[in-house]
């Protein structure tokens, strides 16, 4: 059992001083603090895989329950690998060339201090050669006023296409009530409907790389009959807990119906 204590190790440790780094720079959310606690939750079993053992198998009730808990985790682990696969295929397909559109909504991820956190700057970055490629595209940048903020992360969002790309501000709808995703899209389609575009037309929603298939779904859901998913990197420093943080947000919307 030496390889799996070792490995267990291994992998606990790197998940708990990733999230510990995230955490400490104020970063606490599911996606950062799951992962500490399973962190530590695999260390404790590389360390004390003996002593574990041997309480577990004085208790019969409570090796069943163990390794019922082990055998529900494998689970998880497949479908949450059947996801980055689908989430791996959908940002291959964001990345080929983009279509003639009507449209090109950019999705908000958060401000701070009055700018885009790096999230939302590498969505716009994403969008703006787009948007030059496309003169006759109606623009919009989605996103509410967040807490403690004194402008709409459209605006915002706005401003930074103007100032780093020199977009016209005249070009740029600004969708600033959203609070969620769900919201974007819905909101969105009162400023299409307002310039007479439908729906059902090709139009370009920009958002992260772990974003794309719940954005799509939800697209869809709403009767967008043409969504093109354009996909912006993920900063190294936070990809993979976006990614874990992501694929329980996929299985809420679920069950919440919001696809």
């Amino acid at each position: 059992m030496m390889p799996i204590r070792v490995l267990l190790t291994l992998i606990g440790s790197v998940m708990i001083v990733d999230c510990a780094i995230l955490i400490a720079v104020g970063k606490i959310n599911f996606g950062s603090v799951a992962p500490f606690l399973l962190g530590m939750i695999f260390v404790a079993h590389g360390i004390f895989w003996r002593n574990i053992i041997r309480f577990i198998y004085q208790h019969r009730w409570l090796s069943y329950f163990w390794y019922g808990l082990w055998m529900i985790f494998s689970i998880w682990l497949l479908s949450f690998g059947m996801f980055i696969l689908a989430l791996q295929q959908q940002m291959k397909q964001g990345a080929s060339s983009v279509p003639e559109v009507t449209a090109i909504i950019v999705l908000g991820s958060g401000t701070v201090a009055g700018k885009p956190t790096p999230t939302l700057a590498k969505r716009l970055d994403t969008a703006a050669p787009i948007i030059h490629s496309q003169k006759s595209a109606l623009v919009i940048t989605s996103g509410g006023i967040g807490f403690g903020q004194a402008h709409s992360e459209a605006s915002i969002m706005a401003t930074y296409l103007y100032d780093t790309y020199d977009i016209p501000m005249k070009r740029i709808l600004q969708e600033g009530r959203s609070t969620s995703t769900v919201e974007n899209l819905i909101y969105s389609q009162e400023l299409l409907a307002a310039k007479g575009i439908s729906i059902k037309s090709p139009i370009a929603i920009v958002t992260s790389d772990f974003h794309t298939i719940r954005a799509a779904t939800i697209a869809r859901h709403q009767g967008y009959g043409q969504p093109i998913m354009l996909a912006s990197p993920t900063p190294l420093s936070i990809r993979y807990n976006a990614w874990f943080r992501e694929y329980f947000a996929f299985v809420s919307g679920w069950i919440f119906g919001e696809y």
